[in-house]
């Protein structure tokens, strides 16, 4: 079976060239095809996505972009639609995970984008949504209006099935002419997306394009670095510093690196009623997408003191991890996956036989947890449901165990009290936690997250302003003046 990837308004499929990538077995195989354009191609896509959006997006009002993008989820949610199906059948061969895991994680994560979720996005960033349509009145006097790029381009990871969606329906939520590059890893769901669009609305779909390349060459990715005005990016903190190199120094930036996330229990939250399904939502946050998503926890801090002790509440997590393996089988690991592994392992087994550490799991088993009873700062583990359960006498510990990898910090489960919810809350902002989310819900952000503690539209926009004295100053002209 062979698969197109992409979306190139403009373009015919006999004008491009096609390379092949196979994925799966051969009892279950699929070929993907991508699209490798060149530098005079490229340059001709940008200029007519910005033609375009100049011509047609921005003059739309943002309630119709919200009515399309929201018809063309409600398609993909539909497991009857021919497109659902296909997402089924092909994205678990291409990234390989677990089937019902695709089918979960695509359910709850699209439902992130119908109508009220989009409008909470622009309600969340916006005082008044319609400033993206034109000038509207400011708090402070004067006029406001948001104007999107004109060509923003997304460079997308592909660790997570479909998370190229978020960045893409936010571009157009500020009706920016866009462009995204495909990650090798998922090359189809942004493609699906943006066909579904232009289905629904012809001219919208005439305003974004979903392009290849691969990573890291530079003739193939010059022309549209150089067309965009804004360039989003995900990926490695290492590619995001050679990509920002390469910009021109009046192209605004996004980047999304790499953040490791942890979870920190309060004894309160430690009885035997609490603590085992306290323990399933944890593990269903470290089995998710195999702790690739920059949310995923890769540390517990489990305080003491509690009915049911950290080692034990270590045991909890493991029998979670043994069973969720079952329902939900860990996917192939690269070689290199599997070596980050079992060097992770293999070097908490040394600890255990110093007496420094307790681990649950065998080395054949697609997991592994680690108990520790000394407080230690936070680390990586080696992914792919790998964690380690750090114990302490008092949460207060936990900043300061944290601290050090501030730069890396986003996402923190939390399972506490109110009161020690917000003491703990104010402290983990200060060393750099952007969410708090509960233990269960940390791999799935709500609508509007301020994504690394930023704005999902107003870091995109830029805002144009007339002031009061202006007004002002034109009511002199009129002609009821005089």
């Amino acid at each position: 079976m062979i698969a197109n990837a992409g979306h190139l308004p403009g373009l015919s499929r006999e004008a491009l060239r096609w390379r092949e990538v196979a994925h799966g077995a051969w009892g279950e195989r699929v070929v993907l095809a991508l699209p490798e354009l060149d530098a005079a191609q490229a340059a001709a896509l940008c200029e007519r996505v910005r033609e375009n959006a100049r011509e047609r997006l921005k003059q739309m009002p943002v309630a119709r972009i919200v009515d399309a993008v929201d018809a063309a989820v409600a398609r993909l949610l539909d497991r009857e639609h021919p497109l659902r199906r296909k997402a089924e059948h092909l994205l678990p061969i291409v990234t390989g995970y677990d089937r019902e895991t695709v089918r979960l994680g695509l359910t709850g994560y699209l439902r992130t984008f119908r109508r009220p979720q989009l409008l909470r996005f622009l309600a969340e960033d916006f005082a008044n949504p319609a400033m993206l349509d034109g000038f509207q009145p400011a708090a402070k006097g004067g006029l406001l209006r948001a104007q999107g790029p004109e060509l923003l381009l997304h460079i997308w990871a592909g660790n997570v099935p479909a998370l190229s969606l978020w960045s893409l329906i936010c571009g157009l939520l500020v009706k920016a002419g866009s462009i995204g590059k495909l990650a090798s890893a998922e090359p189809l769901t942004a493609g699906w997306f943006a066909g579904l669009l232009a289905e629904i609305d012809p001219e919208i779909g005439e305003c974004l394009a979903v392009v290849w390349w691969k990573g890291g060459d530079a003739a193939a990715e010059a022309p549209f670095l150089q067309a965009a005005d804004t360039v989003m990016a995900y990926g490695g903190n290492e590619t995001l510093a050679a990509l920002r190199a390469k910009l021109p120094v009046t192209t605004r930036f996004l980047p999304h690196g790499h953040r490791i996330g942890f979870g920190v229990v309060a004894r309160e939250a430690l009885d035997s009623r609490k603590a085992p399904a306290l323990a399933r939502l944890a593990a269903h946050d470290v089995a998710r997408y195999e702790q690739q998503g920059c949310y995923s926890p890769q540390m517990l801090f489990v305080e003491r003191g509690g009915r049911v002790a950290p080692a034990e509440f270590a045991g909890y997590l493991a029998r979670e991890l043994a069973a969720l393996a079952h329902r939900h089988p860990r996917r192939a690991l690269s070689p290199g996956e599997a070596a980050a592994v079992a060097g992770w392992r293999g070097a908490q087994e040394l600890r255990g036989l110093e007496g420094a550490a307790e681990l649950f799991g065998e080395p054949a088993d697609p997991w592994s947890v680690v108990h520790v009873e000394a407080a230690e700062a936070l680390s990586p583990t080696g992914l792919n449901r790998t964690l380690k359960l750090v114990a302490v006498d008092d949460l207060a510990a936990v900043p300061a165990l944290v601290g050090p990898y501030r730069a890396f910090l986003q996402t923190a489960g939390v399972a506490a009290a109110p009161e020690r919810l917000l003491r703990l809350a104010e402290r983990l902002a200060a060393v750099g936690v952007s969410r708090i989310a509960p233990l269960g819900r940390m791999t799935a952000p709500e609508p509007g997250w301020h994504h690394d503690g930023r704005f999902s539209l107003l870091d995109l926009v830029t805002l144009t302003e007339i002031e009061p004295g202006a007004e002002a100053a034109a009511e002199g002209f009129a002609p009821y003046a005089e």
